[in-house]
């Protein structure tokens, strides 16, 4: 029997019921216009585990956090993630069908998470600080 051992690439996630259920929504209603990034948002939402909104811990990345990060080349950046209609990168707010939003969702501060960015090329952020919801 083959012992099954996680992958180091991918820490362990958390997320709230109620974003869960709204992210659903939003890969299903969308998975046709951009099946590449919802289907890297649906593999987040289906090895995340899912708690009550209230259980959430307070430096978890979720829908609405502001989020302070540092990338793999050493720049650290502070952004709130949205979901698409709110998006305004001058404003610091990132949607969370971009590669670095669905990277940051149910990460909590000191995790670190490599993600693909759209050129294909391999990253790594790690999150600093969650300072709250926006």
């Amino acid at each position: 029997m083959k012992k099954h051992v996680k992958n180091p690439r991918m820490p362990s996630i958390v997320i709230g019921e109620t974003d869960h259920e709204r992210l659903n929504n939003l890969v299903f209603g969308g998975a046709g216009r951009l099946p590449e990034i919802s289907d890297g948002l649906l593999r987040e939402l289906e090895r995340a585990r899912v708690v009550a909104d209230v259980s959430v811990p307070w430096n978890v990345v979720r829908m609405g956090s502001t989020v302070e990060y540092e990338t793999d080349t050493g720049d650290a950046r502070r952004v709130t993630l949205v979901f698409p209609k709110d998006a305004d990168i001058s404003e610091g707010k990132i949607s969370i069908l971009t590669p670095i939003g669905t990277a940051l969702l149910g990460l909590a501060a000191g995790q670190t998470m490599h993600w693909t960015a759209r050129d294909d090329r391999q990253h790594k952020l790690t999150v600093l600080a969650v300072t709250g919801m926006s």
